[in-house]
């Protein structure tokens, strides 16, 4: 059975919508993107830059090396289309004089190969997280369909992403909260020893036990820890 180019695309983007599971997998995400970009798009290379947490581009993956190296060069330059797309947020593509534009990374990636290179922002309600690549061996411009399929591509990576992204904080979230409450409780059974053993208040209790920890610099809930599993073999002053 022949699959036809718009079954092809269709499966595509349920293939990157699908990032809710346990075992997902970010590069792999990525690199499915680039690949998925060289069949639909009728360009021979394509790459994904991302911002990192400080805000910088980096290279995230690329369906060629050569490409991979061309995108280095790029941000060890500080100067391509990639990062004016990132810096915009707006598609950079079929460039009248991109030698003009930008001369040192446009002699390099002529030699490597691509004379011809687009970037496509990967952005979400004005949150540009980074750009997709697209670079060609022969000096001709993206067609009108290309252009909007490749944004619409990076445009549900970009909320699949964000999907991921958002899922992950809340999860981390939740286990930061869950310590916290079970610190808690920890603690609250050591004050509650202490107060007993001691004759103090529970307040009195939890001013001896932040002082220790502070004082031997470990955790209160570790500390709290201790205090439960042998209350006699640790020394507490008022």
């Amino acid at each position: 059975m022949t699959v036809t180019r718009e079954q092809r695309v269709a499966a595509t983007f349920v293939e990157l919508a699908d990032t809710l599971v346990d075992d997902f997998d970010v590069i792999d995400f990525l690199q499915t993107l680039a690949l998925r970009c060289t069949e639909l798009l009728a360009v021979d290379a394509a790459g994904i830059m991302l911002a990192d947490a400080g805000g910088a581009l980096q290279v995230a993956a690329s369906s060629v090396d050569e490409a991979r190296m061309v995108e280095l060069y790029e941000l060890q330059n500080d100067e391509g289309p990639c990062l004016d797309c990132f810096r915009t947020g707006a598609a950079v593509v079929n460039v009248a004089d991109p030698g003009r534009r930008w001369p040192r990374f446009h002699a390099h990636a002529t030699a490597a190969g691509f004379p011809s290179t687009h970037a496509l922002p990967m952005q979400l309600r004005g949150q540009v997280i980074g750009t997709l690549n697209l670079f060609l061996t022969t000096r001709r411009a993206l067609d009108e369909t290309a252009v909007h399929l490749g944004q619409a591509l990076a445009d549900v990576a970009t909320i699949a992403l964000i999907q991921q992204r958002s899922r992950h904080e809340a999860e981390m979230l939740a286990h930061q909260l869950q310590a916290a409450l079970t610190s808690r409780i920890l603690i609250e059974q050591a004050k509650g020893i202490l107060a007993e053993r001691n004759g103090i208040t529970p307040d009195a209790a939890f001013a001896i036990l932040r002082r220790r920890a502070r004082t031997d610099q470990i955790r209160l809930a570790d500390l709290a820890q201790r205090v439960i599993q042998d209350p006699g073999r640790l020394a507490f002053g008022g």
